[in-house]
């Protein structure tokens, strides 16, 4: 396969360098499981923010409430690249010492704040679909739980959620999508993702289309499987005689 590539390179000049050159593929293969990673946390990330934030915004308090209201539109209502350098750059700068030679040494790296910024991003965009799926559950299941004696967090976790989280699988489905795809944006605070190292590599070996084909081709592969993996989830907990 590597000899392949290298003569498609030395009759055609069309370079596929990852495919030959070992070095320009470690860096690839590097850059993607740091994608991956960064996929993986970012969607449980959002998730848990977007169950805890729709449980807190039934709570009691109203300062609860007003709260998990202001970071939902502060989050769904700026430019998530936005949101990464102020984390990245505001928020890193307070949270860093200064280090013997001076210079300042930052306590949180730039691969976690991309997972906090965009877990928070897609943790808004959840919570208020988290919301509509509940507002979509009959208020007389929680009736019905309240009579037999279950709690308020008895009632949501063992009831209300698990059909809020059936009637909204179609909307939800879309937004982490959209998180998958935006895992990119942490190339802008310096992570070395997968496009990061795909610009190292075409500005080493001048074949930036080849390499914006590659990369092109690997998020159609992970966004085709993850879609289909969520099709699949939404077909196994399909509701009877619901539409979903």
């Amino acid at each position: 396969m590597a000899s392949l590539f290298q003569h498609l390179y030395d009759s055609t000049g069309i370079n596929f360098s990852i495919f030959y050159d070992r070095r320009d593929q470690l860096k690839f293969v590097y850059g993607l499981g740091i994608s991956l990673q960064l996929m993986v946390i970012s969607l449980i990330g959002s998730l848990v923010i977007g169950v805890v934030g729709v449980w807190l915004h039934d709570s009691r308090s109203t300062v609860v409430r007003k709260a998990v209201r202001i970071y939902i539109q502060a989050f769904r209502n700026t430019p998530p690249l936005i949101q990464l350098y102020f984390f990245f750059f505001a928020l890193g700068t307070i949270f860093s010492l200064r280090g013997i030679d001076g210079r300042s040494v930052p306590l949180v790296t730039n691969f976690t704040w991309a997972c906090i910024g965009l877990s928070a991003v897609a943790g808004a965009f959840n919570i208020e679909i988290f919301r509509a799926g509940i507002e979509a559950v009959p208020h007389g299941l929680r009736q019905a739980g309240a009579a037999l004696g279950l709690t308020r967090s008895r009632i949501f976790f063992l009831i209300v959620f698990p059909l809020a989280f059936r009637f909204c699988l179609p909307a939800l489905n879309n937004n982490l999508v959209n998180l998958l795809k935006s895992t990119t944006l942490a190339y802008a605070i310096g992570v070395p993702e997968v496009l990061y190292v795909s610009a190292q590599i075409w500005s080493d070996e001048f074949n930036a289309t080849e390499m914006m084909v590659v990369v092109l081709i690997v998020y159609t592969g992970i966004t085709t499987g993850f879609i289909a993996l969520m099709h699949l989830l939404e077909r196994r907990l399909r509701l009877p005689g619901a539409g979903t």
